[in-house]
């Protein structure tokens, strides 16, 4: 298993996802959306999981702008510029993905 955990300090769900993984002892590396975001190829993984808008914050002061932008392609490349729209946490496992607190998913992961 090859957790990656991609979150924002101030997310309450990203504390939470993090604590899940140490509490069971689970290995994960986890990276700064706001400081490292994602690779495109790793942003093109998690939209295949999740769809595209699952990934789009919904407390984002900017949220409304992402979602009314003219095709997938440009929203994509919107939230690779700026990952700090993103909706976090978003765990990884290979070509698994989860956006969110999603227990019930990483249990099967284990």
């Amino acid at each position: 298993m090859n957790i990656q955990v991609f979150g924002k300090k101030k997310s309450f769900d990203t504390k939470k996802a993090e604590r899940y993984f140490k509490e069971r002892r689970i290995k994960y590396q986890y990276i700064d959306l706001g400081k490292y975001g994602l690779s495109k190829r790793e942003l093109e993984s998690v939209k295949a999981a999740v769809g595209l808008e699952n990934l789009i914050d919904p407390e984002d002061p900017d949220e409304a702008l992402l979602r009314y932008l003219a095709s997938d392609a440009a929203k994509l490349e919107k939230l690779f510029e700026e990952p700090w729209h993103l909706r976090a946490p978003i765990v990884r496992n290979g070509k698994q993905a989860t956006v969110g607190y999603c227990p019930e998913v990483w249990k099967g992961w284990e």
